[in-house]
């Protein structure tokens, strides 16, 4: 053999060998990082117990394209709403996983892309996701303005299931299992007590009346009572704080802008509640998360809320019903029943059954249609 033609094939051989020396190896399959963020929704009572509500209440603020269970759970009772939770992945090259996620005491409701869902809704599926960073792929639209859209201005792959395409995977549920935090009204402030054996990252007392804003956050929580806030602090302050928080607890900062820019107008709005930073423990008990091959890392921050009847919004409540002001009884939207039913246990809703009875019809006139989304 002429020795020009055995270099030749030598040389090919070596081309197409593995290289073995540490670090020279290349994986079919390079590692996957997944990132994901949530929130879980829940109605504290007069001791801070989880109250029976009807999480999916009122108009759906999602795009049509979005695949739904059933539009019609609307009035179905339970004791939290999963809302948004979305998973970011980054990798190098185009690879492929399958993704599974597990809600023992809960339902999918509502999910993008392209999904397998089992009839009893507690278990989501993406098979054979493709990954494709760098990937220049439509993504669907919609007319209306939507919170679903924030959630892309990342620095993430798009993906692909079936003929739908994304940025991220997106999906939402209710539940009926024990949220990790129990915070009552307690003399002029708030009793924040834990359930389960985690202590909470950080619990964030927060009240808006009529846009003037309060909040105090503690850290390391497990049984701690708060000051009430002085209805003297910034939006743009605490919004600063709870970015800072969901970037020390894993989050991206283009990740943890998106989650604020898509819940801003929710977890701000007139009212009060407890928002907190739910233990990892806690999320992975509650919503078990797989994916295959396994990521080389996997960030998952929850952000729970909880919404409180303090003594300002039941005042504005009564007031509302014996102005037969029906506007501002609608503004409190989903959140108006369990209120309602609260203030009838305790027989301070009302002084006349008129007043009841009107109460009732403006709480429940929300289930009368099944949601519409946005087109």
């Amino acid at each position: 053999m002429p020795r020009l033609l055995v270099l030749k094939s030598a040389f090919t051989f070596i081309l197409a060998a593995p290289a073995f020396g540490a670090g020279l190896v290349q994986p079919v399959n390079p590692p996957v990082t997944v990132h994901e963020w949530g929130t879980f929704t829940s109605v504290a009572g007069q001791n801070g117990e989880s109250v029976e509500w009807a999480p999916v209440l009122a108009s759906s603020d999602l795009p049509c394209f979005v695949h739904q269970y059933s539009p019609y759970l609307k009035m179905m009772p339970g004791l939290v709403r999963m809302e948004t939770p979305v998973d970011y992945f980054y990798t190098t090259v185009p690879t492929k996983v399958s993704v599974h996620v597990g809600f023992p005491e809960g339902m999918i409701t509502e999910w993008y892309p392209r999904a397998t869902i089992p009839k009893e809704s507690r278990t989501i599926d993406w098979n054979d996701l493709s990954i494709m960073p760098g990937a220049k792929l439509a993504f669907p639209t919609s007319r209306g303005e939507s919170r679903y859209y924030a959630a892309r201005a990342t620095d993430s792959a798009p993906v692909q299931a079936g003929d739908e395409n994304e940025k991220l995977l997106f999906y939402r549920g209710m539940g009926n299992f024990v949220v990790p935090v129990q915070p009552s009204y307690e003399k002029n402030g708030v009793r924040i007590r834990v359930t389960g054996s985690n202590p909470l990252p950080l619990a964030i007392v927060f009240e808006n009346q009529k846009g003037r804003i309060g909040y105090r956050i503690v850290r390391d929580v497990k049984d701690s009572f708060v000051d009430r806030p002085a209805l003297n602090g910034s939006l743009a302050q605490l919004r600063n704080d709870l970015t800072a928080a969901l970037v020390q607890s894993g989050l991206y900062p283009k990740e943890a802008a998106a989650m604020l820019d898509t819940w801003h107008d929710s977890w701000f709005e007139e009212g009060a509640r407890v928002i907190y930073l739910m233990p990892r423990a806690t999320v992975d008990s509650v919503l078990p998360l797989q994916v295959t091959p396994a990521p080389k890392d996997t960030q998952r921050v929850f952000v729970g809320r909880v919404e409180m009847l303090s003594a300002t919004t039941e005042q504005n409540i009564r007031a509302a019903l014996a102005a037969h002001d029906k506007p501002a009884l609608e503004k409190m939207g989903r959140f108006l029943q369990p209120f309602i039913l609260n203030m009838k246990a305790r027989g301070v809703l009302a002084d006349t059954r008129e007043q009841q009875d009107y109460a009732q019809s403006i709480a429940g006139r929300f289930g009368l249609d099944a949601p519409k989304c946005i087109q």
